[in-house]
């Protein structure tokens, strides 16, 4: 469900990019999606409340939600979408099935887990899809409205401190659990967003906003951040990462599939090629994976 859910994310995200800046947009997001997680926290402070055990958070586990919601949500989606603005929805899309991969390197050098020669042979034909993809596009004068090399590089980089994002929520959720991991760091995110967006280009548009960008403001907000962010949480607190790993492939197709289909978009032969290597390397690397206790996934 995360998968198919973060798949309509670059569309929607495109939709409203038509009427406002891209801090704006992102902060819209994140207000909705800060919406969409009010009652999953208003729950558990009321939970709290009845068993009157407060939660407790070290500092050193608060520093690390602070730096993974900073890292997850202002630089990520502002870089994200920077790159967005820049390239198309199926170049953006097809570049994020990178993110399999990137997660198997980063748990070689962080994790201490090692790759077979069929893990190195999948990491270097996602690094040339990658590769192609970029050299399938070309600059032109209207940004976003053809794939370029700025573009598709600013997505790949978002993507390298999403998964920074994505390791330290994993060790939080360790002690704290997917619900409030998700809450707090959403909501921490989005109040570091505001203020640096209000502090740099000033306070979001009300007016002018026709129904069909609020409307990819609010799906983009709900369904694409504060549900899918729950569901993924949720799902690799219970399942291993090898397994969830493959799910996350659902995204690169269905979002360059809408790309093409609803905005018009044109992959080049060398952009299809480079996307095949890239969901086969990830597709391989993910589904090789072997079972683990889902009680001792996180120990």
């Amino acid at each position: 469900m995360a998968g198919c859910l973060w798949g309509t994310g670059f569309f929607f995200g495109k939709l409203a990019l038509r009427e406002m800046s891209v801090g704006h947009m992102v902060l819209y997001r994140f207000l909705f999606a800060t919406l969409g997680m009010m009652p999953i926290f208003l729950t558990g402070w009321r939970q709290r409340q009845r068993e009157r055990k407060p939660p407790v958070w070290t500092r050193r586990e608060m520093g690390t939600l602070l730096l993974s919601a900073a890292l997850g949500i202002p630089i990520q989606f502002l870089l994200q979408f920077q790159g967005l603005a820049r390239t198309t929805v199926s170049h953006a899309s097809l570049m994020v099935g990178t993110m399999p991969v990137l997660l198997a390197l980063g748990a070689t050098i962080f994790a201490g887990e090692r790759l077979d020669w069929m893990g190195w042979l999948a990491l270097g034909g996602s690094t040339v899809g990658a590769a192609l993809i970029v050299l399938g596009g070309h600059e032109t004068g209207t940004p976003g409205a053809t794939p370029s090399f700025v573009g598709d590089m600013l997505v790949v980089a978002s993507l390298v401190i999403a998964l920074g994002w994505i390791l330290m929520n994993k060790s939080l959720m360790v002690v704290h659990g997917p619900l409030a991991v998700t809450a707090y760091g959403i909501l921490a995110g989005t109040l570091m967003l505001a203020i640096w967006v209000i502090l740099t280009e000033g306070p979001p548009p009300l007016a002018k906003v026709s129904l069909t960008a609020w409307s990819a403001l609010a799906a983009s907000g709900i369904l694409c951040t504060a549900t899918t962010t729950l569901l993924w949480n949720w799902g690799i607190h219970h399942v291993p990462a090898s397994r969830a790993g493959v799910f996350l492939n659902i995204e690169p197709a269905l979002g360059s599939w809408l790309g093409v289909q609803l905005l018009g978009d044109k992959l080049g032969p060398f952009a299809w090629i480079g996307g095949g290597l890239i969901l086969a390397a990830a597709i391989t690397l993910t589904a090789r994976g072997h079972d683990i206790d889902p009680e001792v996934l996180l120990e």
